[in-house]
């Protein structure tokens, strides 16, 4: 009869302890959702981009292999023209003033 008792007694704390995870982590969900909609809702009255959004998007731009590893790398470098040297005679142009 002992062990009847014990097991129900188990069976009752593992419930409780598994609601009190439950309310948990849903008020942990709430509480994040809640941020998010302050973020966003401050974004939209000051017309600035949320930070979080900035900052990945700055890591996308300027990451050499985009931002996902599986993305397939990009062609083109971040800064066209950047590894390309030009050699070039440097000289004054004038205006002719002879013409009509």
């Amino acid at each position: 009869m002992p062990s009847f008792v014990g097991r129900i007694l188990r069976f009752i704390l593992k419930l409780v302890l598994g609601l009190f995870a439950a309310v948990f982590a849903i008020s942990l969900l709430l509480a994040a959702l809640i941020v998010v909609a302050l973020s966003l809702l401050k974004a939209l009255i000051t017309g600035r981009k949320p930070a979080p959004a900035m900052v990945f998007g700055q890591f996308q731009r300027f990451s050499p292999k985009g931002m996902w590893p599986g993305n397939p790398a990009r062609e083109k470098p971040v800064n066209p023209g950047a590894g390309e040297i030009v050699d070039v005679e440097v000289r004054e142009v004038r205006e002719d003033k002879r013409r009509p």
